[in-house]
């Protein structure tokens, strides 16, 4: 029988949170942006996630029809780092069991995400032995193996991980770097893993004013050009690198700056407590590029479609993506991507056809990509213009119908062993 409800679990993090805060991203477009899909086509989706606020409702049904965010109590009303969460899982999970239950309501397939998620969709399934399918986003193991400093303790979390490996019926990976890291770090069979990418809401990302307007709507000079960093402020993005090819640029093209602009857009860049941001706005200025760069703050997806539209190139140095939400909406605005050669990055870019590879943390690569791009108008026009058509591929009606298939083989499969 096909699935009609699935319960879908984002403990740390609401798909309603605001964007660039230094939890939410791609997981939440994901999330929101799936359910909504799901509910169109007519399956009842409830995501259950920690109420963190008192203001938080009980229930909110602002995603779209047949699709509802539930808050649900679990520790103190208090915004957390996702490892202070581990403590209340139990209690997250009970209540959970108890919304169900006080409504009769029982899910055809349980949807996971990330480690802490899985945790609950495994005590769901011993209690209710419903099935569940599990999406990491983000592997424990290689953040550990890219942790810029030894503070980062992460065995709590990978020890999940491989017990959510053994629980899960199935696992979605977002592309086949991230199949790969979990065959050969976590052991994971290739029947375990079914590899679907995040989609993209092409109408959203669509072109609705020129470059020029867009730049002069910004405050910026509409015949220059503007590089764009989208994304959380976290070492792990590598905004460093950016600022570093900037001053390469400063030595060898310096021509080329009095036209440039770089706009870093995530985080908050007045709230002082934010050593990573500090950080960046420190070295800009010691690099004698500060004039050249702004710091615009977290921006809802409402309004991202203007920055990529104004943007020359959207640039992703990371050290990690497993798959990289950004390079695809950026893309779908017609917008070229340098991005380095890790995770789904890999897979997404296409390099010299929709944008640029780079090493990762190679200031130098990356400067010679910008310069190729901004000397070069015809090629970056032809890029943007195959960028779009790539992630027209992605539209989310595909991507849900394909998830859907495979949530309906994991039911059937619960029913045959019944």
């Amino acid at each position: 029988m096909p699935v009609r409800r699935i319960a879908l679990i984002s403990v740390h993090t609401s798909p309603l949170a605001p964007m660039g805060g230094a939890k939410t991203g791609g997981m939440n477009v994901y999330i929101r942006e799936l359910s909504r899909e799901l509910g169109h086509q007519g399956i009842s989706v409830d995501i259950f996630t920690r109420r963190s606020h008192e203001l938080d409702p009980e229930i909110d049904s602002s995603i779209g029809e047949n699709v509802r965010v539930i808050y649900l109590k679990a520790g103190p009303l208090l915004p957390w780092t996702p490892e202070e969460h581990y403590g209340h899982l139990s209690e997250f999970t009970a209540a959970l069991m108890a919304f169900a239950a006080l409504r009769n309501l029982q899910y055809d397939i349980v949807y996971s995400h990330y480690w802490l998620s899985g945790w609950v969709a495994a005590k769901l399934k011993e209690a209710w032995g419903t099935r569940f399918a599990h999406m990491y986003h983000t592997l424990g193991h290689m953040k550990k193996r890219i942790a810029l400093n030894a503070r980062y303790q992460p065995d709590v979390r990978i020890m999940t991980e491989m017990q959510i490996l053994q629980s899960a019926d199935r696992i979605i990976a977002a592309t086949p770097a991230e199949q790969a890291q979990l065959r050969w770090l976590y052991r994971a069979t290739r029947k375990q893993i079914t590899v679907i990418p995040p989609g993209v809401n092409a109408g959203h990302f669509q072109k609705g004013m020129s470059a020029h307007e867009a730049r002069e709507s910004l405050g910026l000079k509409p015949d220059g050009h503007m590089l764009l960093f989208v994304g959380r402020i976290e070492p792990l993005k590598a905004v460093d690198t950016i600022l570093e090819a900037l001053h390469v640029l400063r030595e060898r093209a310096p021509a080329m700056l009095r036209r440039l602009h770089f706009m870093i857009v995530g985080g908050d860049p007045h709230r002082g407590d934010d050593r990573e941001m500090n950080r960046l706005q420190a070295m800009s200025v010691d690099l004698g590029i500060d004039r050249l760069v702004s710091f615009a703050g977290a921006k809802e997806q409402s309004e991202l479609p203007r920055y990529y539209t104004a943007a020359t190139a959207v640039i992703m140095p990371s050290d990690y993506e497993s798959f990289g939400m950004v390079a695809l909406e950026a893309m779908s605005s017609g917008t070229p991507v340098i991005a380095s050669q890790v995770g789904g990055l890999q897979f997404l870019v296409r390099d010299q056809e929709t944008g640029f590879h780079m090493p990762a943390r190679e200031p130098i690569s990356l400067a010679d990509c910008i310069i190729q791009l901004l000397s070069n108008p015809g090629k970056t026009a032809s890029m943007g213009l195959s960028a779009s058509r790539v992630a027209k591929t992605y539209a989310w009606s595909e991507i849900a119908r394909r998830l859907r298939r495979v949530f309906d083989e994991v039911a059937d499969q619960a029913l045959k062993n019944a």
